[in-house]
């Protein structure tokens, strides 16, 4: 399905392009993403909604304010049916281009882990200077992929983060249903449930993602013989995705996601470290 964005969330998009090219900075300095914050919709009112209310037509009120805000907070925990677990807190924006920054929040874990479009780098903490001999930051180097653009890093996990395309493929399911009003936290929100095959929540993001992404995600969901993966989100009164709970049972054990959002379209700055301070990436 064809999706529309407002003409003035195509204008900032195109503002935020721009700055991001002309941020690119000199060799060996620190680029900075640009923070000026997308139109507000922390401001919208209730009557400010689409006048469809049922759960598809919820779900896509939730995507239209997911491709206005562009980017948001977030803190995750995944379980995965070989018994490994991730948890991580930070911030994702996920257009016009892929910038995000998390620090991990497993026991004993000080890395972080920020991702500029197309490089990424890892570490951040003593234990990487220590390695590496005074430098803080590997650098991933450019990869290119089979149409000869550059990939973008650890692109399965920036897809399992991102929350339009899990918003995108519970607007898709079936069996798209609301289960009721719960509180969680000091909030009133709608709580929707939907189930679909991990396939079909690849083939979802047809219009978000390249073939060999949607490949990419569906590989990752489907570890451990995961086939069918239940989606549950909280949606608070702007139709925001405030939690999102992904699973699924494999033949290996079950997969459990789940991950929390907030300050969408804030001013979340994300800093790539300077190049002095990095190694690889042909440095």
């Amino acid at each position: 399905m064809a999706r529309r964005r407002t003409a003035g969330a195509a204008a900032v998009a195109a503002a935020l392009i721009a700055a991001l090219a002309a941020c690119g900075g000199p060799a060996g300095g620190a680029v900075t993403l640009p923070t000026s914050p997308a139109p507000s919709i922390g401001s919208a009112s209730p009557t400010d909604k689409p006048t469809d209310r049922s759960p598809q037509g919820v779900l896509l009120s939730a995507e239209q304010v997911l491709q206005t805000a562009r980017r948001a907070k977030l803190s995750y925990r995944f379980d995965t049916p070989d018994g490994k677990s991730d948890s991580a807190d930070g911030s994702l924006y996920w257009a016009p281009r892929t910038i995000m920054q998390l620090t991990k929040t497993n026991p004993g874990a000080t890395d972080q882990l920020i991702v500029m479009d197309t490089v990424s780098y890892q570490g951040g903490d003593a234990a990487t200077a220590a390695r590496l001999g005074g430098k803080h930051w590997v650098k991933s180097p450019e990869v290119l992929g089979p149409d000869g653009h550059p990939v973008t890093p650890f692109a399965a996990l920036v897809d399992q983060l991102n929350p339009l395309e899990a918003v995108t493929a519970a607007a898709n399911a079936p069996d798209l249903r609301k289960l009721g009003e719960e509180k969680l936290g000091d909030s009133t929100v709608e709580h929707y449930t939907a189930s679909l095959s991990v396939a079909d929540y690849a083939a979802a993001q047809q219009n978000l993602l390249t073939a060999d992404r949607r490949d990419s995600l569906a590989a990752t969901l489907g570890q451990g013989g995961v086939t069918t993966l239940t989606l549950d989100l909280w949606l608070n009164d702007k139709d925001q995705l405030v939690q999102l709970q992904r699973g699924g049972t494999g033949t290996k054990g079950d997969l459990n996601q789940v991950i929390q959002y907030s300050e969408f379209g804030g001013n979340l700055a994300v800093q790539a470290p300077a190049e002095s301070d990095t190694q690889g990436g042909g440095s």
